[in-house]
């Protein structure tokens, strides 16, 4: 067909008759969302295999050409707990409620090893995902998420170890075993909610991952992983539940070795604590996401 130019219509009129009418292509527009009431969870779960992968990726490179392999996932807390033992135990004289010292200390070590190692992973997540992140798009939070769910498989290995310990030194588990899936969780959403924090700050403050190891350490002592929480004055045992990992420590005795300091208020003011953090750590994740891909 011959098009007809008129003086009103130009080149538009050629285009319109003889190109043939395309349907529209869809077009998807990325834009990063912030805060908390817009967190894509749908978006998430479409994403779960990648998580999973990022998990396995992980537990891959950690154990890889290690001569122990994932022996190191026991030999950390246990070589901890000696030191403890010896330290705390036979020189310090500190008591245990009870309970024989390795084994109380063990028991403490377990949810605190989780969490300084998933915060360490989770912080570090994001820079070292860097080629990953400049090159693809994805939800970014799969990525720390990743960091502190993939230390929940060597918390299930020492776990092995404190059963067996357990059985050696004849301390049997209370009914209260049963809440110990409440207190995991409680710490997974613990690491979480400092792992949001510290994996933002890092990707635009590199000194965050040296300031890391001295945040584990000081935190470490702040918490009664070496000493009960019985030796702190009554009056002063909730504020202690300002640092959410006590509660987490105080609930874990609690119900795996029945000792007498139950967490009580300690708890609900770390529970609220882990809230605050998580919700706070969520929305500044969110709100500074966009920058990732281009400081990184």
């Amino acid at each position: 067909m011959q098009p007809t130019l008129t003086s009103t219509t130009g080149i538009s009129a050629i285009v319109a008759e003889v190109a043939p009418a395309h349907p529209a292509v869809p077009t998807v527009v990325i834009q990063p969302s912030s805060g908390v009431a817009r967190l894509n969870v749908r978006e998430l779960w479409a994403y779960r295999e990648l998580l999973y992968f990022m998990i396995w990726r992980d537990m891959k490179v950690r154990y890889k050409q290690a001569a122990l392999g994932a022996a190191w996932a026991v030999i950390q807390p246990v070589l901890t707990m000696v030191v403890f033992t010896v330290v705390f135990g036979r020189l310090g004289k500190i008591p245990s409620d009870g309970v024989p010292y390795p084994v109380f200390t063990l028991a403490a070590l377990l949810p605190w090893q989780l969490f300084s190692n998933a915060i360490t992973e989770s912080g570090n997540s994001l820079v070292a995902s860097q080629n990953l992140i400049t090159k693809i798009y994805f939800p970014r939070l799969i990525v720390p998420v990743a960091g502190v769910l993939g230390r929940l498989v060597d918390f299930g290995i020492a776990l092995a170890v404190l059963a067996a310990m357990m059985w050696f030194y004849g301390v049997a588990p209370t009914p209260a075993v049963l809440t110990v899936p409440l207190f995991l969780l409680l710490a997974v959403l613990t690491s979480l909610a400092v792992g949001l924090w510290l994996s933002s700050l890092n990707v635009k403050y590199r000194d965050v991952r040296h300031a890391i190891p001295f945040l584990t350490q000081f935190w470490l002592f702040a918490t009664p992983v070496a000493y009960p929480a019985s030796l702190i004055p009554a009056r002063w045992r909730p504020l202690v539940g300002l640092n959410p990992m006590a509660g987490v420590v105080e609930g874990f005795r609690w119900a795996l070795l029945g000792t007498s300091s139950a967490p009580g208020a300690t708890i609900l003011v770390s529970i609220l604590v882990v809230v605050l953090l998580l919700a706070s750590g969520l929305k500044y994740f969110r709100s500074t996401e966009g920058t990732f891909a281009d400081i990184v």
